[in-house]
């Protein structure tokens, strides 16, 4: 049996320098988190993610569910759909989706990918 691992995401302080988002447009974005969870063979993940102001092309490459705490950015789908993030916003990525992203904001976000 999994014993739930609780803790409270705005109070998660020791985040991990993940480095610099490769193949950035515009801007030097950074990325910070912490890896809550990880299921056997590496087949799904959960954890807090923080990523400062710029913008770079996406393709994600496995379903991401995530919720926004802090920050604002955008997400355009290479079809032109446009997805505006605030603080409180949920959304889901589907594996194959592609467009570029834009944090105006410095973001931090809690999700889970499978």
């Amino acid at each position: 049996m999994n014993t739930p691992l609780l803790q409270d995401p705005l109070q998660i302080t020791d985040l991990q320098d993940w480095g610099e988002i490769p193949e950035m447009l515009e801007g030097q974005s950074r990325v910070a988190g912490v890896l809550l969870h990880k299921g056997a063979q590496g087949q799904s993940e959960c954890g807090l993610w923080r990523c400062t102001p710029g913008k770079w092309r996406c393709h994600v490459t496995r379903d991401e569910f995530c919720h926004f705490l802090e920050g604002r950015c955008t997400y355009v789908h290479e079809s032109g759909e446009v997805i505006e993030i605030r603080p409180g916003s949920s959304a889901f990525f589907g594996q194959g989706w592609k467009g570029t992203c834009t944090v105006h904001q410095t973001v931090k976000k809690v999700y889970m990918i499978r």
